[in-house]
């Protein structure tokens, strides 16, 4: 007896995006369904990112109920993705950077916490796993994104229409004051210059389509960090600590900051967690431990989890090689792995943040 497509839907209802809470099928995550003749099923799922962190528990699930249908024979599914854009408050007065569907900060409170390298292998990671990925180095005052990414002396072009041109490293585009102006010229520009430049860099770039653009803030809660926030469409923060007092502390205000001005955080990592002995591999705790984690569980925002010091991460950085594009994605190991895990979670926390309020 033939199966009908009706059946197959009906048993898809019963599989869930475990992030989102709701079928694949109210989702609109079933892009293709057919049968033929001999009970050989086909579906594409349509995920919300190409870094779902439970792709492959999608996959089995659709899988098993498809195959608990009589007259199914065998389930062939394929795996797409499309990554949601943020949405916005008509009545905000932000406008949508062209083509760039997320918006998402970076921010510590302070300096000294390895924020611009956690914002660029974050990224990298992003993209290795099938995102459009741009960054935004927005630390005017110590711009470190052509450092980190071997861009160092590059200079951007102009586009026909006058718009500025990023660079490209690693899959992302990238754009940095530190393209413009040289390596030790200081950047001596008070508030009202320092928000027409963020401006500038929001509008007048020429992203081209992204899927998240990662904006690297600079430390602080001063001009920069509010020009990002109350005119442009950001859609979500993710704050970087370290796990001593003292940065905690000024990462509260950070926070603050962000849902003062209606800004979802995403998560906490916790950077420099513990140091990796490069002999034994064991991580030893320099700092008191646990602060990213009590810091997420008083704002009760995720966290998302802690990245070691490790010797590599410093020397790749210092070369402009980050250390997150140097292994194969599938064989990835020590703080690759983290960084490619964080990804993963910080893409899921985005679409969460995005299907929030879908009826």
């Amino acid at each position: 007896m033939a199966v009908a497509r009706e059946h197959l839907l009906e048993a898809l209802r019963s599989v869930e995006d475990p992030e989102l809470h709701r079928d694949i099928v109210a989702l609109g995550m079933v892009k293709d369904l057919n049968v033929d003749a001999e009970g050989n099923v086909h579906a594409t799922i349509n995920l919300t990112t190409p870094a779902c962190p439970l792709k492959q528990h999608i996959k089995e699930e659709v899988e098993k109920a498809l195959l608990a249908i009589e007259g199914v024979h065998a389930v062939d599914v394929s795996l797409t993705a499309e990554v949601k854009a943020a949405r916005l408050d008509p009545n905000g007065g932000k406008a949508a950077i062209p083509g760039v569907k997320n918006v998402l900060a970076v921010g510590s409170g302070k300096g000294g916490v390895g924020k611009s390298t956690v914002s660029v292998n974050l990224a990298i990671a992003l993209a290795r796993q099938g995102a459009r990925v741009g960054l935004l180095d927005a630390d005017f005052y110590g711009p470190n994104a052509p450092i980190l990414l071997g861009l160092e002396g590059e200079r951007p072009k102009g586009t026909p229409d006058g718009k500025i041109h990023p660079l490209e490293a690693y899959g992302i585009s990238v754009m940095s004051v530190g393209f413009l102006v040289a390596e030790d010229t200081p950047l001596v520009w008070r508030g009202p210059m320092l928000h027409g430049l963020m401006k500038q860099f929001l509008e007048d770039v020429a992203w081209g389509e992204l899927d998240y653009l990662v904006v690297d803030l600079p430390p602080g809660t001063g001009d920069v960090q509010l020009t990002l926030a109350q005119s442009s469409p950001l859609m979500g923060a993710l704050i970087v600590v370290t796990p001593q007092k003292m940065a905690i502390g000024d990462a509260k205000k950070a926070i603050a900051m962000f849902q003062k001005v209606n800004v979802p955080i995403l998560g906490v990592v916790e950077n420099m967690s513990g140091f990796v002995c490069p002999k034994c591999h064991e991580i030893s705790y320099i700092f008191s431990g646990g602060g990213g984690q009590r810091l997420a569980e008083q704002f009760q925002v995720p966290f998302l989890g802690q990245i070691p010091l490790d010797q590599r991460l410093g020397q790749a950085s210092d070369i402009g090689r980050p250390l997150v594009a140097t292994e194969p994605l599938e064989e990835a190991k020590g703080v690759v792995a983290v960084f490619n895990e964080l990804a993963l979670r910080l893409a899921g926390r985005v679409s969460v943040v995005n299907a929030e309020g879908i009826a």
